[in-house]
């Protein structure tokens, strides 16, 4: 299945993706958000789908949304593809490096990309995210996908400058508004034969940076899930976004590139769709 949130930022509704029609479902389900999650919604809408031809159909030039509603928390890991450590001078890590993005940076997949107030250094990273289906604590790593929903698309976006000179923070160079474009959709499980094998990319105005698989994972999914499990409880809906593979634009050589108002940066993941943003300047 594939899960979407359609309609103006704030108000959106909960549908479903069918044979590329969209539907709505709002009548049925409030949102998809750690109560939906969390009471099992998705044998709800499995059976909701038997009776899919009784669904309202939803114009697809409506705004999509994050397909997940505001997570308890958005966890990232860090410098997870070899490559990308190399290219960003920094050793390849031992244990999982893990940091947050704020929730209030999650936005639809192709809402535009602000760039914060004082920016000089915002650069991208397509990444593969996974969503929790069930409250988590001390998880196998045998069991470990048995507490996962699904995949979507996600663009970790990165301001360099606050990531990295100003105090060694990660967070404030992740949590800013805008840095979370994730879908366009929640694909379940069933619907990706194999997750550890979907090609990625990237492009900025049109040049490819980032072309690489999700083979090149130095940790996968299920080891997320069992060692994030044991720092902290995982609760259903919540969203984590498993690393950047080579390309970034802090790691061009000899000058690296950043992006500038105007740039349009699209993604895409095979199986998990493609979004698109345009970077904008903030404006209070």
């Amino acid at each position: 299945m594939r899960l979407i949130r359609f309609g103006e930022p704030g108000k959106e509704k909960p549908g479903i993706v069918h044979n590329n029609v969209w539907l709505d479902v709002s009548a049925f389900i409030d949102d998809y958000n750690e109560a939906f999650f969390e009471a099992d919604g998705l044998k709800q809408l499995e059976a909701l789908m038997l009776n899919h031809h009784s669904l309202p159909q939803v114009d697809q030039s409506i705004r999509l949304g994050s397909p997940v509603a505001r997570p308890s928390k958005i966890i990232c890991v860090g410098l997870n593809y070899v490559d990308h450590c190399r290219e960003t001078n920094a050793p390849i890590p031992e244990e999982p490096v893990i940091f947050f993005k704020s929730t209030t940076a999650l936005c639809g997949p192709n809402d535009h990309l602000i760039i914060p107030l004082n920016s000089e250094k915002t650069d991208w990273e397509v990444e593969l995210a996974f969503v929790m289906s069930k409250k988590a604590s001390y998880v196998s790593e045998v069991d470990a996908m048995n507490y996962v929903a699904g995949y979507c698309l996600h663009n970790d976006y990165s301001e360099r400058a606050f990531q990295l000179e100003r105090g060694g923070q990660w967070a404030k160079g992740k949590g800013c508004d805008s840095f979370a474009p994730l879908g366009p959709w929640l694909v379940t499980k069933d619907d990706i034969e194999d997750v550890n094998n979907l090609s990625m990319w990237l492009t900025v105005n049109g040049k490819t940076f980032q072309q690489s698989s999700t083979s090149n994972l130095v940790f996968k999914i299920p080891f997320l899930v069992h060692y994030i499990s044991q720092f902290m409880t995982l609760l259903p809906g919540d969203i984590i976004s498993t690393g950047t593979p080579p390309g970034v634009g802090l790691g061009i050589k000899p000058d690296p590139i950043y992006i500038k108002p105007g740039d349009q940066i699209e993604l895409g993941i095979e199986g998990l769709g493609t979004s698109k943003q345009i970077a904008v300047p903030y404006h209070s």
